[in-house]
C-alpha cells in the first residue's frame, strides 16, 4: 500500500513538473495599459482585436510549437502605474517582449525600463510623434502619428470651405502632438485657429471655453484628447448653444468613444489609421475571426490591436526558437515589406514609424464609422 502511495505521489510530482515545463514553454508577452479609468472602453476592443489573432495563433500550435500569453496589468491610465507595471513585466515575469500599452505620456514612461533590460515594444497605442522622431531603439510603432492625423483632418476641413477652427487638446504630451500636426494643417491653408484652449487630464472642464466659443463665428471644434473628456467638451458646447462640426483622433475610434457620446454623436468626425473597407485583406482576416467568436462589428480599435499582433506574431516568428529579447529586436530592425494584408509594413534600424495609413470616418445617425 505504501508503495502504491509512493508511486501515487510520483506520478503526481510528474505530472506537475510537467505542467509547469509546458506554462514555462509559453512565450511571454507584457502589456500595461488602462483596463479601467478614462480609456477603458477602447482599450477595451483594443485589447479583444489583438486577442482574436494571438488565439488563432494559439490554435494552430502557437509560434515553433510554443503558445503566446499576453500577461496584461492596469495602469489605470496612470503613467506612473504604467512605469511601475513595466518593471513588474520585464524584472519579475520576465516577458521577452512589450505589447500595446496606451498613452503618449505612459508609453514614455516605460522607456527607460524598456532601454534598461533590452525589451521590444511593439504596437504602442498611441501615435506621438516623440516615439518616432528621434527613433526610440526599443519602440515599434505600427500606427501613424497624430500629428499626421491632425493634419489631414484640418486639411479636409479646409477643403470643403471651413476657414473658422477651434482647436482644444489635452494639457500633457498627447496634446501638445496633436496640437502640432492641426497647426500645420492650418499653416498649410494660410489660416490660425480662432481659439486654442487646454484642459486638464484628469479634471477636464469647457465651461469657460464654451462660452468664448458662442461667442466667436467658429465652424469647426478639434478636441484632442480621450474619450470621457472629449464627450464632455461636445456636451458642453453645444449647452452653450453652439452646433459647430466637431473633430477628433483615432485614440477615440472605438464603438466604446459612439457610446460614451450616445445622442451627441451623430456627424462627429473621428479619423483612423486603419481602412475600414472589406476590398483590403487584412480587414476580411479580422472580419472572418471576429465572426467566428460572434462579434459581429469589428471596430477601427479592434482592427488596429488586430494589426499590432500580427507584427508581433511576425517578430516571434522571425526570432526563431525559444525567441529572446534581443532575436525579437533584430527581427523586428529586419522585418521589410512585411504584408500585414494589402498594407506592407516596413522597420531598420534608423526607422521604427510603421504604417503611415491616415484616413476620416464620420459617426452615422446608425451609431458607426462611415467613410
Amino acid at each position: 500500500m505504501c508503495t502504491t502511495k509512493r508511486m501515487a505521489q510520483r506520478i503526481a510530482s510528474l505530472v506537475l513538473a510537467t505542467l509547469g515545463m509546458v506554462a514555462q514553454a509559453d512565450i511571454l508577452i507584457g502589456q500595461t495599459t488602462g483596463v479601467t479609468g478614462a480609456v477603458a472602453a477602447t482599450v477595451k476592443e483594443t485589447r479583444v482585436g489583438a486577442q482574436l489573432y494571438i488565439d488563432a495563433i494559439n490554435a494552430r500550435g502557437g509560434v515553433g510549437g510554443e503558445k503566446i500569453e499576453l500577461i496584461t496589468l492596469d495602469d489605470k491610465f496612470d503613467p506612473q502605474l504604467a512605469a511601475a507595471n513595466a518593471r513588474e513585466l520585464i524584472e519579475e515575469r520576465k516577458v521577452v517582449a512589450m505589447f500595446m500599452t496606451r498613452g503618449t505620456p505612459h508609453t514614455e514612461a516605460i522607456v527607460p525600463a524598456l532601454e534598461q533590460h533590452g525589451v521590444p515594444l511593439v504596437g504602442p497605442s498611441t501615435g506621438a510623434m516623440v516615439l518616432h522622431a528621434p527613433v526610440r531603439k526599443f519602440v515599434f510603432n505600427v500606427r501613424a502619428t497624430y500629428q499626421r492625423e491632425a493634419e489631414k483632418a484640418i486639411s479636409h476641413l479646409t477643403s470643403i470651405g471651413i476657414r473658422h477652427i477651434a482647436i482644444l487638446h489635452v494639457d500633457d504630451s498627447f496634446g501638445q502632438d496633436g496640437l502640432e500636426g492641426a497647426h500645420k494643417g492650418l499653416a498649410s491653408a494660410q489660416l490660425q485657429a480662432v481659439v486654442v484652449a487646454k484642459f486638464d487630464r484628469n479634471t477636464p472642464d469647457f465651461a469657460a471655453v464654451a462660452q468664448t466659443l458662442a461667442k466667436t463665428p467658429t465652424q469647426a471644434v478639434m478636441i484632442i484628447g480621450s474619450g470621457p473628456a472629449v464627450a464632455a467638451g461636445i456636451r458642453a458646447i453645444k449647452a452653450g448653444g453652439h452646433k459647430p462640426q466637431f473633430v477628433t483622433l483615432s485614440n477615440n475610434a472605438s464603438g466604446g468613444f459612439i457610446q460614451l457620446l450616445g445622442p451627441d454623436a451623430t456627424g462627429v468626425i473621428v479619423s483612423q489609421v486603419l481602412p475600414k473597407s472589406l476590398n483590403v485583406p487584412l480587414v476580411r482576416e479580422a472580419t472572418r475571426l471576429a465572426k467566428a467568436q460572434a462579434i459581429d462589428d469589428l471596430s477601427p480599435a479592434m482592427l488596429e490591436g488586430f494589426a499590432s499582433a500580427k507584427v508581433l506574431v511576425e517578430a516571434l516568428r522571425r526570432a526563431g526558437a525559444k525567441p529572446t529579447r534581443e532575436r525579437i529586436q533584430s527581427a523586428l530592425e529586419g522585418l521589410q515589406k512585411f504584408d500585414l494584408g494589402g498594407m506592407e509594413i516596413s522597420y531598420s534600424p534608423s526607422n521604427h514609424t510603421g504604417l503611415d495609413f491616415a484616413d476620416l470616418s464620420i459617426i452615422g445617425a446608425t451609431g458607426k464609422f462611415r467613410r
